[in-house]
């Protein structure tokens, strides 16, 4: 692959990658507002890893997309147990999976 063909493919991935690692560092992310503050941040999880998925897809195949997108999820609610006021869950690896598909899948639908 053509250096800048790699930048170009891989720049945005490294970049959202770090946009949900900088989120993941806010300690005791909340607004406030109770049931609506749960359904955002779940409805947050969902869209930022959809977005993670749609790049991770269009730099690799599906497959690999879908787990280097799930590992990534993985990786990131470990790192949430060492921030303040923030706790990492199996449920939220699995939130963060189902976005990781939807954007694989959307990704799938845009290029076809």
């Amino acid at each position: 692959m053509a250096a800048p063909r790699l930048l170009s493919t891989w720049l945005p991935v490294l970049a959202w990658a770090g946009v949900i690692f900088a989120l993941s560092s806010v300690p005791g992310l909340t607004t406030g507002l109770g049931f609506w503050d749960l359904l955002l941040r779940k409805l947050a999880h969902v869209a930022e890893f959809a977005i993670l998925g749609a790049l991770l897809a269009r730099a690799l195949p599906e497959l690999y997309a879908l787990v280097a997108g799930v590992g990534y999820a993985a990786i990131d609610e470990l790192h949430q147990h060492t921030v303040p006021g923030r706790v990492g869950t199996l449920r939220d690896v699995a939130l963060d999976a189902v976005g990781v598909l939807v954007g694989v899948l959307l990704w799938r639908r845009v290029r076809a």
